[in-house]
């Protein structure tokens, strides 16, 4: 019972957060740049729930453009599904994340500074998480792997690549590295790719007694 409660409450809170975006969405397109507040209002929201979920205006303008973008990664997720090449997938997912992240270069700045930003929240002790879409397109890529591997190196991997792909990772390699276009492109599928051999790696040594032996 406790868990159902628990699971009913997560979907409310999915819920309620898509609402808020989706509200924002739909404002912007009619030409406003909507508040927390004036997003919520449209949605029947209370303010001081939205800003559990939105720490600024800024932060919610960003994550509403961002969910946008769902359906051109779910494109490219769906185009790659069939195949069972992971270092592939992998890869089309660094090309596709380096692409959004110059082209919404803004927003997302915009999104990271709103979270360095954020105060925890005072109900639940917990920063609002940004990021998860990466996350989730990660496990998609990785699926072709993820019965072969341990649930602790699983989750390492998924971190690791993480790290290395998106905005974080493109405004390290150019801000700091001076590395930009095609190149930094080249740079995240090589980073990838050999964090991902690692794990595999790591997995076959694991499994083969006589490789632990020697």
């Amino acid at each position: 019972m406790d868990q159902e409660i628990s699971s009913g409450r997560a979907n409310q809170k999915a819920r309620t957060k898509m609402a808020l975006l989706e509200s924002a969405a739909a404002l912007v397109r009619a030409g406003k740049r909507p508040t927390v507040e004036e997003a919520a209002l449209a949605v029947g929201i209370s303010k001081r729930t939205a800003y559990r979920y939105f720490v600024s205006q800024e932060h919610m303008l960003a994550d509403a453009a961002l969910e946008s973008l769902r359906g051109k990664m779910g494109e490219m997720m769906t185009s790659i599904a069939a195949s069972t090449d992971v270092h592939g997938r992998i890869a089309n997912l660094a090309i596709a994340l380096r692409r959004l992240a110059e082209t919404h270069e803004a927003e997302l700045r915009e999104m990271m500074r709103a979270s360095l930003d954020s105060k925890t929240d005072s109900d639940n002790g917990v920063t609002p998480k940004r990021g998860q879409r990466r996350l989730d397109w990660i496990t998609q890529s990785l699926s072709p792997v993820r019965d072969q591997l341990s649930e602790v190196n699983y989750t390492r991997l998924q971190n690791s690549l993480a790290v290395c792909l998106g905005i974080d990772a493109l405004i390290v390699l150019r801000d700091i590295c001076g590395v930009s276009g095609v190149e930094s492109e080249d740079l995240m599928i090589w980073m990838s790719n050999a964090i991902l051999d690692r794990a595999l790696l790591e997995n076959e040594y694991a499994h083969d007694p006589e490789r632990n032996d020697s």
